[in-house]
């Protein structure tokens, strides 16, 4: 069934977007925020502590990068395609921005990011094939637990790194954006086992990418 719903152009499209997720080349179209703002000198703990915040930011964006590829892919109509190739344009964007600040930072992305983004593209074909209402459930639960987590990145990053704290403020933003979207497009809530799952397996993961 699912072979039949993707064509080979869609397959290709979904490859491409993989090489470029994992080859840390990603563009934004918006600026990175506060950007150009005077940025205090960080002592060596605050620069390791928001090196540390920031890679765990940039696995979120890989997944996330993995998981709208696959629910576009498995969308059943061409307005859902939509939904989710626009949210997956400013999560580009935020995967962008924190390339920048982990560069800045003279810190390093996961090393376990192809591993990250095969679990989630997974996951993401498994939310598109139960159905587009529940695909948009699944997006909706992923992005306010996304905010919960950004909103505990924002108490531990450090006062002086104005700019990783102003990504991560656009991040949580747009996550709460992309939430809201999703349940005025027909969103079913996700079952309640379903969304400790979730929380479980984030926690596994952002703790390890905070390390490795």
């Amino acid at each position: 069934m699912l072979a039949a719903m993707l064509s080979t152009d869609a397959v290709i499209g979904a490859f491409d977007e993989a090489l470029r997720t994992l080859s840390r080349g990603a563009h934004a179209a918006r600026p990175i925020p506060n950007s150009a703002d005077p940025q205090a000198e960080l002592t060596p703990d605050e620069r390791r502590q928001s090196g540390a915040l920031m890679r765990v930011n940039h696995v979120g964006e890989v997944c996330a990068q993995a998981l709208y590829a696959a629910q576009a892919l498995t969308a059943r109509s061409p307005e859902m395609r939509r939904q989710m190739r626009a949210a997956a344009s400013d999560e580009t964007d935020h995967l962008a921005w924190c390339e920048s600040r982990l560069r800045a930072l003279g810190d390093r992305p996961s090393l376990l990011n192809p591993l990250w983004y095969a679990g989630a593209f997974a996951i993401g074909l498994a939310a598109g094939r139960a159905g587009d209402a529940r695909s948009l459930g699944f997006v909706v639960e992923t992005e306010r637990q996304v905010e919960q987590h950004l909103e505990g990145h924002l108490q531990r990053l450090p006062e002086a790194d104005a700019v990783s704290r102003a990504v991560v403020e656009q991040m949580k933003v747009d996550e709460a954006r992309h939430a809201h979207a999703a349940e005025q497009a027909g969103a079913t809530a996700m079952p309640p086992p379903l969304k400790w799952l979730m929380r479980a397996a984030a926690g596994v993961m952002t703790r390890t990418a905070h390390y490795i």
